[in-house]
């Protein structure tokens, strides 16, 4: 492995690597500067260009732009009042009325430098952790990988925002979808309906444009032009933060940088998550409380700091063990597999020359969005004023043509529509989509190594609990789905709150206190 360390750090610094990072970076800041649209529906638009690049070079493509668009969504949070990505909603707080008091610059300043202390730092964790794991998993099994792939499927289902059920019934409608196609055991085909363009299965790309870009392309369009009063047109005053600020803001980084990287090692959770978490801690540590919500620069620094690292953290259980940390990196191993690369434990492996090529990138990345926010941030307040109903037709009409060009088949652009429609319906009755796009990368691994390991057992599904790891796993995963039941939820509460045996409750209330 320590041979593909060095393999990748030569790869990455090819010039077409380089050139990809330096386009996906400016293309991924762009894109979070846009109001709405997220970094995952652009990698998802993104995937059929990749093909014909090499593996390397199209995902550290996708990469960057993952890693830019993180950042890119505080430019619309600072200017216009709205997160450009959901991971900059906390970023508003403060950022908008540093803006408002004339300090625009200031404020992209402090989230580009947080950003960069935070992506340098979930990168180095990534380049030293995922390869640690690499060699723990090294030696699974089929019986092994698919209790990892049970294990990612729960995880995911019960950490969805929302209701746990439905996250977990996303996550079984997507198991279904990936089994569409030819058996790889039996050779027959399933669930194909007489068309012979659904044998090879669903095409992973087609689905993840129709998912994501449709339903985002009608909410735009649906929601016409917003906060037209609260945009802040111009960024005149400096950006760096001074040598003093940037010691100052330092403490507040690292912690929050740490904070990202373990809320990203949770599959399930994201940006939102850690940036909010980063701003509570970094309220509570500070002196000046009261001055959090008025432009407080501590309170740009904390979000952008952890959103940025959360990246690195996710892309750890990514790589290592196959299991997404993200709707974002689901995408990304999307685009492991449309160049051949099947995901899980063997990937630092059997190809550990892309893997850590895409390693390697991440840490470059964060250089690049440093030295490209600092030349085109200011360049980006020309994004944030193009109108939703111009931003939402273009969306389709790159979907349509995406999905074309990717086997020059009609069939696939009603494919993409069908999948459109279908992510249309889970945001009106709020089912999670990521859930779902879990289940279409994990069906075909949980449905060979199901059938590999009953082969092992001799069909005895005890074969799964003979096995240590396989039986703490799977231990897990139906842990992980008790705790986020309603009915799990009730009884540990209860239990907390069960009065000690001979106390008498205050105020004679025999049920424990209630807030």
């Amino acid at each position: 492995m320590e041979s593909f360390f060095w393999i990748g750090l030569a790869n990455v610094v090819e010039p077409a690597n380089l050139a990809a990072i330096l386009i996906g970076v400016t293309v991924g800041m762009f894109v979070g500067a846009m109001p709405g649209l997220s970094a995952t529906m652009a990698i998802a638009l993104l995937l059929p260009l990749t093909y014909s690049f090499r593996p390397e070079t199209g995902l550290a493509l996708l990469a960057s732009l993952y890693l830019a668009a993180m950042y890119g969504g505080s430019i619309a949070a600072i200017l216009l009042r709205t997160p450009g990505t959901p991971a900059a909603a906390a970023t508003v707080l403060d950022g908008y009325p540093m803006a408002q008091k004339g300090q625009a610059g200031k404020a992209l300043g402090l989230s580009l430098t947080a950003s960069l202390i935070g992506g340098v730092i979930s990168a180095i964790v990534l380049l030293t952790v995922a390869p640690l794991l690499g060699r723990l998993v090294l030696n699974f099994g089929p019986v092994e990988i698919f209790a990892i792939a049970v294990l990612g499927i729960t995880i995911i289902g019960s950490l969805s925002q929302g209701s746990t059920i439905l996250g977990l019934m996303s996550g079984a409608i997507g198991l279904l979808l990936g089994m569409v196609g030819m058996d790889l055991t039996t050779g027959t085909p399933r669930f194909s309906f007489g068309f012979l363009e659904l044998f090879g299965g669903i095409d992973f790309t087609v689905a993840l444009i129709g998912l994501f870009s449709i339903p985002q392309a009608v909410r735009l369009i649906m929601q016409g032009n917003t906060n037209k009063n609260a945009r802040v047109s111009n960024v005149t005053d400096r950006m760096l933060p001074t040598g003093p600020e940037f010691l100052k803001m330092l403490p507040n980084s690292l912690r929050s940088s740490v904070i990202g990287v373990f809320v990203g090692l949770i599959p399930g959770t994201g940006g939102d998550t850690a940036s909010w978490f980063a701003y509570n801690e970094a309220k509570r540590f500070s002196r000046n409380k009261a001055e959090f919500g008025t432009g407080y620069p501590a309170g740009i620094v904390a979000p952008e700091a952890a959103n940025n690292a959360v990246v690195g953290g996710a892309l750890i259980p990514t790589i290592a063990l196959g299991i997404p940390g993200s709707a974002s990196t689901a995408v990304l191993l999307g685009g492991l597999m449309v160049h051949g690369i099947l995901p899980g434990p063997s990937l630092m492996t059997d190809y550990g020359d892309v893997t850590y090529t895409l390693l390697w990138a991440v840490l470059f990345a964060n250089v690049a969005l440093f030295l490209v926010g600092l030349l085109f941030t200011r360049a980006c307040v020309a994004v944030t004023k193009i109108p939703n109903r111009v931003v939402g037709p273009v969306i389709v009409v790159l979907s349509v043509i995406g999905a074309y060009a990717i086997n020059n088949a009609v069939f696939d652009i009603g494919l993409m529509i069908a999948f459109g429609m279908l992510g249309l319906a889970f945001d009106s009755f709020r089912i999670p989509t990521p859930p779902l796009v879990i289940g279409l990368i994990l069906g075909p691994i949980l449905d060979t190594t199901l059938q590999q390991s009953l082969l092992i057992g001799g069909g005895q599904w005890t074969v799964f609990i003979e096995n240590p790891i396989s039986a703490t796993l799977l231990a897990f995963a139906l842990l992980s789905i008790l705790q986020a039941t309603p009915l799990f939820g009730s009884l540990a509460r209860r239990f907390r709150t069960k009065p000690v045996k001979g106390a008498e409750p205050a105020g004679g209330d025999v049920a424990g206190s209630r807030e």
